[in-house]
Formats: C-alpha cells, structure tokens, sequence
C-alpha cells in the first residue's frame, strides 16, 4: 500500500516524473547565458575592441570677440544677441565728429603737398632755363675775350677793351657756377621722382590714410558671418581699443572636444572616423566628423591651478585628454548646433596606421577674415583722387 503511494508521489497525473521540468528548464536557461556570453564575448572582440566612446565630450567653436580700431563714443548699434550679421557688416557706430575733421585737414595737407611739389617742379624748370641762359652768356663772352686778346699784341684793339672782355668772361663764369648751384638747389627735392612718389606727397598721403581709416572706423564692421552672443555694449559709452563690445560665433565652424581616458587613447588615431550625437537631436541624428587632432596634455595640466602630486596624501585620479573631432558641414548646415551642448562620441578604430601627432606642420590660415581689407583698397582711391585732381598739366 505504502509503495503505491511513493510512486503516485512522485509522478504526474500523466505519468511523467516532475524533475524533468526542472530539468528542462536548467538547461534552457543555462543554454541562454551561454549564448549570451558568447553573443557578448564576440561583440567585445568584433565591435566593442575596434570603438572607443565616451559621453565627457561638448561642442566647441570659434567666439569671435568685436573690438573698436578707435576710440569713440557709441552712436548706434545695428545688432542684438540672437541676430545673424554678415562679414564686413557695420554693427556699432561711434561719433564721427572729431574723425570726419581731422579727415578734411588730411585731405587739405594732401592737396597743399602735391601743389607745393608742382611748385618745386616749375621752379626747377626756370633755374634750368636761367643756367641754359648763362651757358650761352658765357659761350659768347669767352668767343669776345679769344677774339680781340690776341690783336692786342699788335696794338689792334685798346688794351682796356680787353680787360672789358676779360671782365665780362669772369662775369659770365661766376654768374654760370651761382646759375648752376641755384638750379642743383632747386632740383635736389624732386630729383628722380615724380610728383606722385616725392617724398613729401606720400608723407601726407599717408595722415590722408590714416586719417579716412580712423573715420571709417567709427562703423565697426563684423570680421565673420555668424550670430551675435554675449553683448555688453551701450549707447552712450566711451570705448576705447580692445574694449569687448559683443561675442560673434559663427555656426558653420564648430567641432567636438571629446574627453577619452588615459586607457581610452591607446587606439585612437587622427583621421579615423568619429559618430557624434547629441541631446539637442537625439540618437536618430549622427553627426559624421573624424579625429582632427589630440591634446598636447591632459586638461589638469593645463588648468590655472595645476594639481601638485608631489606632496602630502595623493590619490590617483584618472585623467582625460582632449580629442579634437571635425564635424562634416553638410551636417551642421542641416541641423545646427550650439556651444557648449553635451554630446556622445564613438571613434571608429579599426584604422589604426594614422599618426597620433600631427606629422607636419599646419601652413594655411586656421581661421581668417576679409572684412578689413576693402578699407585699405578705398583709403588709397581716397587719396589717388585728391593727387590727380591737384596735378594739373605738370603731371610726370
């Protein structure tokens, strides 16, 4: 009786023993972790060994800060925060007053300078013309003397009449070398130049540019296209040069500055192909850049107040080193970014025979502006103008 009950105990309704469900179940699950492990141990291999990411990265940019050339008092200002300007776009303007005068004084000397040179010219041209003059005197004095001295041997002519004639070939000679110093004098200032290019024109051509600078710089021009940040300025306020007005980013220029581990560097190479995501987008928009570039030092190194591991208790702490990552333009001109977003990068190393140090030296411009140059351009129409309207007929 008893052995019938042991074995109803141990089996099921069906006949089937109860342990081989436990059983069944070990093995399934047991299997799941094994494939989990090897599904993880070929993705680590595969995938995790050949990437390095890290979340410690933000976006960076060029902050672009206007200054005044000038000193000035603030009459206008043409942009706010938030607003987009164009390069070589007047932003802020100060008083013009005391420029536009000291202008008009520069173009007033501009003119009394060319004038004075045509001057100097014409004076030149008749001390030439006076020792042309005293040439022929004393050729016709000499021709008087060499003619009747030699009849006074033989008494032809009165022996005064000869001292007349060597008295006036003396005359003549003395009167050619005071003819000759006057026009040496008077040709000195202008010798081997033109009116344009003496020494006096272009000393004064020079306060006129000067002068129409200092006045267009009153209109403080924008040195790059890009959005107006950070603006301290106010109507009304004396500034002078090198006084911060305003912030101006442009967007088009902005890269990641990925923080990686010390560990984390031991792959990673310029020119490898980075993914970049940020909150802003989220994780269905990637950012396509590549690694421009690694920090010369680690963040703490560069720090105002680097640590001293070399005295009293120290921890190790691990540090970071900046990784410079470009970011494709096509990318940022569809989906703009800001300074200072937090982001997430992954660096794809399966290329690892790139340098870890730049190899060369960097010889084109990192970053540059034409914004000033037209200035310059128009500064010497302004004063070709006022040479040419002053030169008259005598130009050379």
């Amino acid at each position: 009786m008893s052995n019938g009950n042991d074995t109803e105990a141990s089996a099921t309704p069906g006949g089937k023993p109860r342990n081989g469900k436990r059983r069944r179940a070990l093995v399934i699950l047991t299997s799941l972790f094994v494939l989990a492990g090897v599904a993880y141990a070929l993705l680590y291999f595969f995938v995790f060994t050949w990437r390095e990411t890290t979340d410690d990265a933000y976006v960076g940019g060029n902050q672009v800060t206007l200054t005044p050339q000038v000193t000035g008092t603030v009459v206008a200002i043409l942009a706010d925060e938030t607003q987009l300007v164009k390069a070589g776009q007047p932003i802020v303007k100060l008083d013009p007053t005391d420029a536009n005068v000291a202008l008009a004084e520069a173009r007033t000397a501009l003119a009394e300078a060319v004038r004075q040179v045509r001057q100097e010219f014409a004076q030149a041209h008749q001390y030439q013309a006076v020792l042309d003059q005293r040439k022929l005197d004393l050729d016709r004095a000499r021709a008087d003397y060499e003619r009747r001295a030699p009849l006074l041997a033989e008494h032809a002519v009165p022996a005064e009449e000869v001292a007349h004639a060597k008295d006036a070939l003396d005359a003549a000679e003395t009167a050619l070398r005071t003819a000759e110093g006057q026009f040496n004098a008077a040709r000195a200032p202008i010798e081997g130049v033109s009116i344009e290019q003496n020494p006096s024109v272009l000393a004064a051509r020079e306060k006129l540019r000067e002068a129409w600078l200092a006045a267009q710089r009153n209109a403080i021009p924008s040195p790059v296209t890009g959005y107006v940040a950070k603006r301290s300025v106010q109507v009304g306020q004396r500034v002078t040069p090198g006084t911060q007005l305003m912030t101006i980013v442009p967007m088009d220029q902005l890269w990641v500055d990925a923080n990686f581990k010390e560990g984390e560097l031991r792959n990673i190479r310029i020119g490898q192909p980075a993914a970049v995501t940020t909150d802003l987008y989220g994780s269905g928009i990637e950012f396509r850049g590549r690694v421009a570039g690694l920090g010369a030092g680690t963040g703490s190194a560069f720090s105002l107040l680097p640590a001293q591991n070399a005295s009293g208790n120290w921890i190790k702490v691990v540090q970071r080193v900046p990784v410079r990552i470009a970011i494709d333009a096509n990318d940022l001109a569809q989906h703009p970014l800001r300074i200072g977003l937090s982001t997430y990068v992954k660096v794809d190393t399966h290329d690892r025979a790139g340098p870890v140090l730049a190899q060369t030296p960097n010889t084109a411009a990192v970053f540059s502006t034409n914004a000033y140059d037209k200035l310059d351009a128009q500064a010497d129409e302004e004063a070709d103008a006022i040479v040419r309207a002053n030169l008259g007929d005598t130009a050379r």
